[in-house]
């Protein structure tokens, strides 16, 4: 899935690479990521962490797209050890996560209907409103590449292109949020042996889930693989519920923590702030997995050759 491939014997380049309807969005996405990052370089700022976030999302997704439609067109992925409709379908899933939540990061922190005071000015608004709009356009482009590119019930598809493993990004995804919380307050979940074995679980799922998606975009993804990340996906479901229930109480059960945000904590730099963060996005890893499982068991999807 996600391939446009020629039969061998036509040109050198493959131009069906460009006007498929997965190569229409493709180029969409080439095109607005590139809008995007020159509105926002040339006029429209990006200070601070959110901003260079936004900036690095961008850029990794427009590179990435690139090398995409370069190796599609020139035929070079057949050259390539990899699954490359796996590779593409997991890429697409992971940019349009990133090029989403870039799009709701940047306008909520800088676009404004007001003009900003000099030197910036009215014009910094103008790029910056277009560059919101540009970067939510770049979403629908990578969310219709997955829509395009998923595989239905019985079709013969890259295990990266069935629901299961496009979950599998997400879950990643989700625990990369959860790590950038725990960062923000390291000192707080040393406090006790429970805390710990938490963030044991959001580490052991997610190397567990990256080393998933790295067999099946190395074209490891046969065999006993399907059983083994079944089996792999209840002991998550365990896991993550382990979780689910021992981060709030350790965090804000009046008997080991804060049940209550602290008046005085600064915004942005507030550890209770992080900790609730992290109990909110262990429940929406937990029913990732817990839907993951339960297509697992539904739904058999056929290897692509």
């Amino acid at each position: 899935m996600g391939s446009t491939m020629e039969p061998r014997g036509g040109g050198y380049l493959h131009l069906g690479a460009l006007t498929s309807p997965v190569g229409t969005a493709r180029v969409l996405q080439l095109a607005f990521g590139c809008t995007t990052l020159s509105l926002v370089a040339h006029r429209g700022g990006f200070a601070g962490p959110q901003g260079a976030f936004c900036m690095a999302a961008w850029g990794f997704c427009f590179a990435l797209s690139g090398l995409v439609l370069g190796c599609e067109v020139t035929r070079l992925h057949c050259c390539l050890r990899l699954s490359w409709g796996n590779f593409t379908a997991a890429f697409a899933m992971l940019a349009a996560l990133l090029s989403a939540t870039a799009a709701v990061l940047y306008p909520l922190h800088f676009a404004r209907l007001q003009c900003p005071p000099a030197p910036a000015g009215c014009a910094a608004r103008d790029f910056r409103l277009a560059a919101s709009v540009f970067a939510g356009l770049l979403f629908l482009a990578y969310a219709a590449e997955v829509a395009l590119t998923r595989a239905r019930p019985g079709q013969v598809a890259s295990y990266m292109a069935t629901v299961s493993g496009l979950l599998k990004i997400v879950q990643a995804f989700v625990a990369c949020i959860v790590f950038g919380a725990l960062a923000q307050d390291a000192a707080g979940y040393r406090r006790y042996a429970a805390t710990q074995w938490c963030v044991a679980v959001y580490g052991l799922c997610f190397l567990a889930t990256a080393a998933v998606v790295a067999l099946s975009v190395l074209g490891h993804a046969s065999g006993p693989f399907e059983h083994a990340v079944a089996v792999y996906t209840f002991l998550a479901v365990l896991l993550y519920l382990s979780a689910a229930v021992v981060w709030p109480v350790f965090c804000f059960d009046p008997k080991y923590g804060e049940p209550r945000r602290p008046p005085d904590c600064a915004r942005g730099r507030c550890a209770w702030d992080s900790r609730l963060v992290v109990a909110i996005f262990t429940y929406v890893n937990l029913l990732l997995y817990v839907a993951d499982l339960a297509y697992s068991q539904r739904i058999r999807f056929l290897p692509a050759p």
